[in-house]
């Protein structure tokens, strides 16, 4: 028996639309993955900079005999 040919209907998976409809998001996902992982990496950077001249800043400071020493940055970095 021959089988019965598969309909389409409008709005449906099999319109083929929908693949490029699919590959446009995951284009649109990739471009949004890249910016991210771009921005976290720049920022990484920057923080890591000011670190360093947190620390250069406060190695240079003249420390008075006797004054107990704080942490400015509460060891949470």
């Amino acid at each position: 028996a021959a089988a019965d040919p598969v309909r389409v209907f409008p709005g449906s998976l099999g319109g083929g639309s929908w693949c490029n409809e699919h590959d446009t998001i995951h284009k649109r996902l990739d471009i949004i993955e890249e910016t991210v992982i771009k921005t976290v990496e720049h920022l990484e950077s920057e923080v890591k900079s000011l670190l360093n001249i947190l620390n250069k800043t406060t190695s240079n400071i003249p420390i008075t005999p006797g004054t107990s020493l704080t942490d400015i940055l509460d060891g949470k970095y």
